[in-house]
């Protein structure tokens, strides 16, 4: 069960980084990331970042390389927050395959 104040600052953290991520795909062309969700930890230190990528064939890659500069997002997340949050927490980026698995699921039912 999150609190009021977890579901604040995960719709806070969504916000800032669908903006930051907009900002670096307009320099890729063809790409796109969206962030679905965001679950922050009841102690604020540690945020699951879910991302779908548009290709999904490149969603793996990128998920790599987003993981490995996690330094530069947190610092760029900590330049637009940092007057609500006394603390940046911890950025952890996943791949968020749910559109993938809903295409699967049409495409099964469109075959029967």
């Amino acid at each position: 069960m999150e609190t009021n104040r977890q579901q604040k600052i995960n719709r806070l953290i969504q916000k800032e980084l669908s903006e930051i991520f907009l900002l670096e795909t307009k320099k890729m062309q063809g790409v796109f990331i969206s962030v679905t969700n965001v679950r922050v930890s009841p102690d604020l230190g540690i945020a699951h970042a879910y991302l779908s990528i548009f290709p999904s064939v490149r969603s793996e890659e990128l998920i790599t390389n987003i993981n490995e500069n996690v330094k530069s997002v947190r610092y760029d997340l900590g330049k637009r927050v940092g007057k609500q949050l006394r603390v940046i927490p911890e950025l952890t980026f996943h791949r968020d395959d749910s559109l993938d698995y809903i295409e699967n699921i049409d495409r099964l039912l469109k075959n029967d």
